[in-house]
This record gives C-alpha cells, sequence and structure tokens, in this order.
C-alpha cells in the first residue's frame, strides 16, 4: 500500500489479490463534516418521530417512556450507521450525497466488525461530547475542561492524522475516501471489436461473465487505457493469469495474445452487465451475491 499526492489530494493505493493497483482519494475533511451533518439530520428526524409516536401513543408508563425517549438516541443512531454502511458497501445517506464512502485500510472487502467497530466509537467520540456539552451549565469546572479536553483530541487526530483517520478508523482498521464513479466508455470497447477481425475469439460463458462486477470492469478500462500499463508484458500476462484462475477459464492464452484477451473479456463483461441491468440487476462489483441459476435465467 503506497500514499502519494495528486491535484492536492492525498491518494492511497492498494494491491488487491488479482494484482491490479487500485488508487483511492482520501475523503476532505469537508465532505466527512458535510455527511456527519446530514446524517445528524436524517437521524435527528427519525428520533423525532419516534418520540412523538411513544408521546402520543401513551401505552407505556411514564417513567418508561422517558427513559425510552432519553435511549432513542442510540437506539436509532447506532443501527442507522451500521445497517447503512453494510447495506450499502460503507454509505449512508450522508455519504452517498457527499460521494465518499468506507473502505478496509488494508484494500480488502470491509467486514461487519470493522463497520460495528468504528460507528460505536462515533458514539464515544462524538455524541457523547455533544450531549455533555448541551449540559455544560449544570456540569462542574472538572467535568467542562476534560470534555473541552476530548473533543480537542476528537478534532485534532483527523486533522493531524495524514490519512485523515478518526479514531474509530483507527480502531476499526478503516478509510474514508471519495467514491470512484464507474463510468463505462464506449470508444474502448469499440476498439476491442475493431481488433477482432486479426485475432482468434476467445468466447466466455455467463459462468465466467457472472464472477465480477461493473467495479473491476472500470478497473480494467483504466489499465487497458493507461499505456504505461498495457505495454507492460509482464503486468498484462500477470492480469490474464489472475482473471482465467479466477473466472476458471478452461482455454490457454498463447503469449502475445494477452492483451488481446483482456479486450475481449473486457466487451463480453460490458455486454454482460449491460444485459443485467436491462432487467434491474446491479453488479457493482465482485461481491455481489448471485447464483448460477439466476444468471442462467437472466443472459
Amino acid at each position: 500500500m503506497n500514499q502519494s499526492v495528486q491535484d492536492g489530494n492525498r491518494v492511497e493505493q492498494f494491491i488487491p489479490p488479482e494484482g491490479v493497483p487500485i488508487s483511492f482519494a482520501i475523503g476532505s475533511i469537508g465532505s466527512r463534516l458535510g455527511a456527519q451533518i446530514l446524517d445528524i439530520i436524517f437521524t435527528g428526524i427519525l428520533i423525532l418521530i419516534c418520540a412523538f409516536v411513544i408521546a402520543f401513543t401513551g401505552i407505556l408508563p411514564s417513567n418508561v417512556e422517558m427513559m425510552l425517549i432519553v435511549l432513542l438516541g442510540f437506539l436509532v443512531r447506532t443501527p442507522y450507521y451500521i445497517l447503512s454502511e453494510l447495506i450499502w458497501n460503507g454509505r449512508t445517506l450522508g455519504k452517498k450525497i457527499t460521494g465518499i464512502r468506507v473502505i478496509n485500510a488494508n484494500g480488502r472487502r470491509l467486514t461487519p466488525h470493522q463497520v460495528t467497530a468504528r460507528n460505536l466509537m462515533k458514539e464515544v467520540e462524538i455524541f457523547a461530547p455533544m450531549t455533555l456539552l448541551a449540559s455544560i451549565a449544570t456540569q462542574s469546572g472538572l467535568e467542562n475542561a476534560l470534555t473541552s479536553a476530548w473533543l480537542l483530541v476528537v478534532v485534532i487526530v483527523p486533522l493531524a492524522n495524514r490519512r485523515r483517520q478518526r479514531l474509530g478508523d483507527i480502531i476499526a482498521g478503516t478509510l474514508v475516501v471519495d467514491n470512484p464513479r464507474s463510468v463505462l466508455l464506449s470508444d474502448l470497447a469499440l476498439s476491442a471489436i475493431a481488433a477482432a477481425d486479426s485475432q482468434p475469439a476467445f468466447e466466455f460463458s455467463p459462468e465466467h461473465l457472472d464472477i465480477y462486477g461493473k467495479y473491476e470492469l472500470q478497473t480494467l478500462e483504466d489499465v487497458l487505457r493507461d499505456t504505461t500499463k498495457s505495454r507492460n508484458s509482464v503486468e498484462i500476462a500477470q492480469i490474464v493469469r489472475t482473471i482465467t484462475r479466477r473466472i476458471q477459464y478452461p482455454e490457454t492464452v498463447k503469449p502475445g495474445q494477452e492483451l488481446f484477451f483482456l479486450n475481449e473479456f473486457y466487451r463480453a463483461q460490458r455486454e454482460h452487465l449491460e444485459s443485467l441491468k436491462l432487467f434491474g440487476t446491479l453488479r457493482e462489483n465482485k461481491y455481489h451475491e448471485h447464483t448460477r441459476t439466476e444468471a442462467k435465467r437472466l443472459v
């Protein structure tokens, strides 16, 4: 894993098991703050609705109602953050709007344990101090000093950290990065089709094409567009070996045919994903849930 700076943005580069380097721009403090404010607004609305329902129905004793209303913040916020990031691959509603997401710091798949750890720490880092600040008039001088010191630490850590990780990210081993947008351009696929007349054809079954998703296709497109990578025969051969092993491709790709194989695979993979999209099935990346029966039915 390497870090660099491009156009003023910090960039982390990972080399996943597929062997193709992937770069992520570290999310800015502004985008993270914007996402947090939006999520606080969304959860605040939910908390108000739940509190109104509890108070309006009157089905619980008054002392139980008050205790439940006090706990609503934790009972609403924690499931919201954890379930959102699990379902939307590291994104909450606020993160989706500001274009950022959470990833595993080692480049592998984000795990439920990491999502849970980072969001439970958010209660300690952010919401507990906010609650204490709200009651600052009733606290002692020592309590106010401790609250201020803790808030100072919470603010300084991501600002002083080169990867802009807050304490929850450091403990969970996660990063917040700009969410890459997968845009599949047409001219690369057309150039691959134009080259097909002079090369032997490679055929791919639905089982071969059902392994990867749009994210991996975008990564392959970046490799094919980058002339420094596409001219590196050793790197291209390694990528071909990784793909053929991953999709269990039965044929052998002969030396000199690797680049054409990647172009053919790109074309077939793109057509496969677009055909699935027509039926309402989106394949964001290789971690999608699928069955071979479903794939055969849709293709």
